[in-house]
């Protein structure tokens, strides 16, 4: 999942909003499941998909070194329905601090777009399903979906009891790639720890820098986050620090996964994209946060996959088929 960034807000209790009286008849028939879907942002699941890819191959390539297919496809109806689950949360949570910032009023429950029943009733078949997807992995995977669910939920109830919302959502960030990896193995793996650290690091270091253009709403309406708390441009130094450790932790995972010299390449790519998004992005102008956050961050998670999954078949022998 593409995290949902901090400053897109947690009512505080007693908040009011427009998105409760929304009823079905303002819903126009038949574009309840389109709005849906651009109510949990479908598309951006591709900032997620491919460090679960990365994770499950690398576990395929240590056992079997053959790619399982029919896993693959679970684990992918498994990270888009958690990720949906975690989204339709949210935007149910946060709808009535989506009416009070300007940013976020254009949202489907705030306008009428989608009804809050609807949005129920996508939540709870996109929890179906993710409840479905984890059994049909393995016996842990549907053990430890609830805690999964945990983590992906309370995400948007932080903003109300903490300054580190982040840390929140890099957690529930942390567990597609090791929930992958467990996907193929049935077991934990330190391996796949690492890799969804470096991922919970990665996106809870942007959310941080992305929670900056919401600052001044955040403090007027009760929504706690670091730059709220510290400022915009100590949030923006703490954000550079953790994308640091995001990419000493992309190399241990490489380091304990056998990576070759192709990853270390793409990791060194993806090391100069980070580095031009806090380039760009500076604490007297934030006009430049949706280039970085949608481009850059999306560049990020593909170019990792395309050279990890060129190191796995070129240098270390996975194949499409069993031998």
């Amino acid at each position: 999942m593409s995290g949902t960034p901090a400053s897109e807000g947690a009512a505080p209790s007693g908040a009011t909003g427009s998105a409760d009286a929304v009823s079905d008849s303002v819903v126009r028939p038949g574009h309840g499941a389109r709005a849906f879907l651009r109510l949990v942002m479908i598309e951006h699941s591709i900032f997620a998909l491919p460090f679960a890819y990365i994770a499950a191959l690398s576990a395929m390539r240590l056992h079997g070194g053959h790619v399982q297919w029919l896993t693959l496809v679970e684990i992918t109806v498994a990270m888009v329905s958690g990720r949906t689950v975690a989204m339709a949360a949210n935007r149910i949570i946060d709808r009535h601090i989506d009416a009070q910032n300007p940013r976020t009023a254009h949202r489907e429950l705030v306008t009428g777009a989608l009804s809050l029943r609807k949005a129920y009733v996508g939540l709870g078949v996109s929890l179906a399903v993710f409840f479905v997807s984890a059994g049909l992995l393995n016996w842990l995977c549907l053990a430890l979906s609830p805690v999964a669910l945990f983590f992906l939920i309370i995400y948007s109830y932080a903003k109300r009891f903490t300054d580190f919302p982040q840390v929140f959502l890099g957690l529930a960030q942390a567990i597609g790639p090791l929930g992958a990896w467990m996907g193929v193995t049935g077991h934990w793996s330190w391996t796949g720890f690492l890799l969804g650290l470096a991922v919970g690091a990665w996106i809870g270091g942007f959310d941080c820098m992305y929670a900056c253009q919401d600052v001044d709403v955040d403090a007027r309406i009760g929504v706690r986050s670091v730059p709220v708390r510290f400022g915009v441009a100590n949030a923006l130094r703490a954000s550079a620090a953790v994308h640091v450790a995001t990419l000493a932790l992309f190399v241990a995972f490489g380091l304990g996964a056998g990576y070759g010299p192709i990853w270390w390449v793409g990791l060194g790519i993806t090391a100069v994209i980070l580095a031009y998004e806090h380039a760009i992005v500076r604490p007297t102008d934030l006009s430049r946060m949706t280039r970085a956050f949608f481009t850059a961050n999306g560049v990020v998670s593909i170019v990792l996959f395309v050279f990890a999954l060129a190191d796995l078949v070129l240098l270390q022998g996975l194949t499409a088929t069993g031998r």
